[in-house]
Order: C-alpha cells, then structure tokens, then sequence
C-alpha cells in the first residue's frame, strides 16, 4: 500500500476535489467491511424538498392526460393544447387527489391571481414545459416561469427589496453552467481579455481560482482576504478594511465573490458590504461584480450584493442546495436591466465593436443593442446554434414549482427546518471535536472550517503546532483519518483559506455522523501528540 505521508506530499497542490478522490480510495480500502466511510467532503445536502416534487410528478400526469385527449395511439399520443386548459385543468383536480395536488393548485392559483396570468396561457406553459415537446421559448426563460422566479429571487436575495429594479433572467444548469458563461461572456465581449486584473474574495469555491488561471485567461489575481480575527484569536470570516481598499485600484475589471462564503459559510456584514458601495460609488464605479449566491438561502434577512450594487453585480444563484436538487442542475443569472456591463460594451472602442457586431449578427439586425445576458445566452451555444439555446423546459417547470412553493410558505417553515438540521449538526461536530462553538453573526452552516493552528494553540501543550508543523503537511492529517477512521474531509488550502484548516460540510451526512466526526478527528490530533511527546 502507499506510504499515506508521501501521497500527501505528491499531491499538496493538486484541487481540493482531485484530493478528495484520492482519500475516498484510502478510506474505502481495508476498513470497508468493518466501517462505513464517511464522506463530509461532499457539498449536496441528505434532504429533498418533497411536496414541491410532488407537485411536479402530478403536474406530468395532468400533461400526458392533455397528451392523450389531443391523440391518442397507445404509446404514440399528440401535443397538449392550450384552448380550455384552465377548464380541463379544475376538474381534474376535483377527480384526482393524488399527492401533490394540492401544491399544483397553488401553483397554478399563484400564477392567475399574483401574477394575473391568463388562465389557459399559464397551464399551456407548465403543460407544454413538462412534457418537453418544444424547444426553450424564449431561449433565455419561459416567459411567466421568468416571472415566478424574480418572485423568488427578490425574497430570498433581496430580502423582498424590490427597489433594485427588475432584473434579466438565465435558466441555466446550476451556478458551476453560469460560472462557466459568465467568463466566457466576458472574455468573448473584451470586458475580461487576457491578462485582466480580476479579485476574488478569499477562501472561495476553487474553480474561481483555477478557471481565471487556465492559460486562455491568465488573469492576475488579487485576493481580498477574510483575516479579520476577534478579540478571542478566532476567524470572524469578514474582511478588514484595508483588504478591501484594494478594490480602489481601478485596474482591478471585476470581483468574484461566494456570499455566504464556500467554506466558511459566512455572509458579508453589512460594514463590509457599506465598504464596497463606498469604494464602488467613489473610486471604481465600473468594477464588475460577480456574486455567487447559492447558501444565501440558509441566512435569515440575507441581502445579496445585487440589491445593494445592482448596477454592478450579476447574480448566481443554484436551487441545487435548499431544495436537495443537485441531480437536476438548476441555476439562474440574473443581471438587472440597467447594469455596467452594457455600459461597457457600449464604450468598447469602435474596432471591437464592429467585431462583436459581426460575432452576433445572425441574432438580429441590430446587434450593437443585444444585451450582456442575451449574448450570454448565444455564446452558451458558441453563436451559432441560439436556436438550441436555453434549459430544458422540465428543468424550468420543477424550478416554477420550487420558486412558487418557497414563496407561498409565508412563515418560513421549510427554511427553518433546514436551518435546524444545520445548526444541530455544527452542534455535534464541536461537542465531539471537545471544543466551544461560537456563533457568528451572518453564519450559513452550511460548511465550517476548522482552522488546527488556531485549535492547537488554543487547547494543546505549547510546541506540539511548531512539532506539527515542522514535521507534516496540513494533507497527512487528512490522509491518516481516512485510513484510520474511513473519514474524508476537505483541505482548506485549495480554498485559499488558512493552510492548516479543514472543511467540514454539514449538509450531507446524518446528524450522528458529526459527533463521530468531531471525536475522530480529535483522536488524530492527539495520536500526534502522543508521538511528540515519545520522541
């Protein structure tokens, strides 16, 4: 068997996720039949939200009865039709009451009395959308599912603040599909050209390192760093001003930043948030913003850059998390309809222009007035197959059917049982880890990080860190719970978080995991303080 401490030594600067691989290996080998492996390593939650599902499933029942009432063969039947729909729509739901149906009625009463949808037109959609007989029309979002979702968005991101103006919509699969446009959009529009001066706010989900590094981008990156400790010595997981005083430096194109934070799972404050209004409104008004918004979901009152900065912030948002949907690879973008960005390509010199004129004018006869979202939506199929662009209609149905159950639960029900699973497992990992917990402000717990320097000079003998240090890599510690324990949990440091910190995700094990978890890792810990002490 390979020597664990080597291994760790080959692979100390290879992706969080490559390593993670490599100790899932480690954990599953001799210790396999005697003890289950735990994998905390993993971001996907154990919980489903399932009514809304529910919903969905009886909606498709609703659409292959439409189906078969247009033509029916057998195994071959017609397209729905949307004449009388609404009608067709009501007695069936008085004939069936299968689960689900209750939701569905919701659903489509939210649609005509909220949202004053034509009765026929908004059954067409979800019938239509479910059956998935067309092609995504329009390509960048069904119309009314568009509509549903700003309902959603606005509440959970915005904190029901609508006074940021309406915002533009992409159905896209999950935030990792909109991470991939974005760039691509704004490397293709000549906003991010090689070599660009980009920050990132750090420790952040590790494709925000590794995409601005691969040789096509070769950005420049500056890291805003999360270092602010409090009186205790512990990590707050905000940033000092002076660290972001660097987004004064108007060379600086764009910020990237996850909010809550991935792994910390801790929202800006809302001094940090004031800083950068500050820094935007008065030294870089053109900076773009990229905020990735998916465990905002999971912080009561939470408020997304969007709403603050919308003029200059795209915001990303993953249904994957709070609804248990990682499977379906659901995500929107979402750009207001006044934003920096078609500021800039307006202002783009006119020999770029007439460049990304020719790039899209197969769209339409005025190409120089396409907006950054409906480029995004082209480039997401390299132009020339727009035709084909968009998420499949089902994706967008189940993502109507998520937004319009989160906004009928007016009491926040189902938010709080989320938060309760969360907050009772970062219990148990630190009433097994032995070791207080502070509760931030702000704080997701959705991931947490445990930073071992801090740990050890807090709760063990002096000289055993130095000992430690001197002597392993943060990834040994990693190594030898997964061999010993069958336990796989993340290094920090390809977070570009403190290199001797561990992540934790608590979202996706059963609530007694944790408190094994904790004792394990406690174990390690004290095994090498045992050999410090025999050497």
């Amino acid at each position: 068997m390979n020597d664990p401490k080597k291994e760790s030594q080959e692979i100390h600067k290879i992706s969080p996720f490559e390593l993670k691989d490599k100790l899932i290996d480690l954990a599953t080998g001799k210790k396999r039949m005697t003890r289950s492996m735990l994998d905390a390593g993993r971001g996907n939650p154990n919980w489903i939200a399932a009514t809304p599902r529910e919903a969905f499933f009886a909606l498709g029942q609703f659409a292959i009865t439409e189906s078969r009432r247009v033509w029916d063969e057998g195994d071959l039947t017609g397209m729905p039709s949307r004449t009388g729909m609404a009608d067709r729509f009501n007695q069936y739901v008085q004939d069936n009451q299968q689960p689900g149906i209750p939701l569905l009625k919701k659903v489509v009463d939210y649609g005509i009395q909220k949202k004053h949808f034509e009765p026929d037109a908004w059954l067409y959609e979800l019938v239509d959308g479910i059956i998935g007989d067309n092609y995504p029309n329009p390509d960048r979002m069904l119309v009314r599912t568009e509509q549903v979702v700003h309902d959603f968005l606005l509440k959970e991101m915005c904190g029901d603040d609508s006074t940021c103006g309406p915002f533009d919509l992409f159905a896209v699969e999950g935030a990792t599909a909109a991470m991939c446009y974005i760039f691509e959009t704004l490397y293709k529009n000549h906003l991010l050209p090689r070599g660009s001066k980009i920050a990132l706010m750090v420790p952040i989900f590790p494709p925000y390192i590794e995409i601005p590094e691969l040789p096509d981008n070769n950005y420049e990156l500056v890291k805003i760093k999360a270092t602010e400790i409090d009186e205790e010595g512990h990590h707050t997981w905000q940033y000092p001003a002076e660290e972001l005083d660097k987004l004064k430096d108007k060379d600086i194109k764009a910020l990237f930043i996850v909010n809550p934070s991935n792994p910390p799972s801790v929202a800006l404050n809302k001094e940090s948030v004031d800083r950068i209004i500050d820094i935007v409104k008065q030294d870089n008004p053109n900076l773009m913003i990229i905020s990735d918004d998916v465990y905002g979901t999971f912080v009561d009152g939470f408020r997304s850059l969007m709403v603050d900065l919308p003029f200059n912030t795209i915001g990303v948002y993953s249904y994957s998390k709070y609804f248990g949907v990682t499977g379906w690879r659901l995500g929107t973008i979402a750009i207001n309809e006044n934003n920096v960005f078609d500021k800039l390509i307006r202002e783009l010199p006119e020999e770029k222009r007439e460049v990304l004129n020719k790039r899209y004018a197969s769209l339409t006869q005025n190409p120089e007035e396409l907006k950054i979202i409906d480029r995004m939506v082209a480039d997401s199929r390299d132009v020339a197959l727009n035709h084909t662009a968009g998420l499949s209609t089902p994706q967008q149905i189940q993502m109507a059917i998520f937004s319009i159950f989160a906004m009928l639960d007016t009491k926040n029900e189902y938010k709080q049982k989320t938060n309760d699973i969360l907050h009772r497992r970062m219990n148990l990992l630190y009433e097994g880890l032995g070791l207080p917990k502070k509760h931030l402000p702000n704080e997701a717990d959705y991931y947490t990080k445990i930073d071992l320097e801090i740990w050890c000079k807090h709760h063990f003998e002096e000289g055993f860190l130095d000992y430690l240090k001197s002597n392993y890599n943060p990834e040994d510690i990693l190594f030898r719970l997964a061999e010993k324990s069958s336990i796989v949990l993340m290094s920090g440091e390809g977070f570009l978080a403190p290199a001797w910190s561990i992540r934790v995700s608590l979202a996706n094990l059963e609530d007694e995991a944790y408190s094994r978890i904790g004792q394990e890792l406690k174990k390690v810990l004290v095994d090498y303080l045992a050999e410090w002490k025999e050497g």
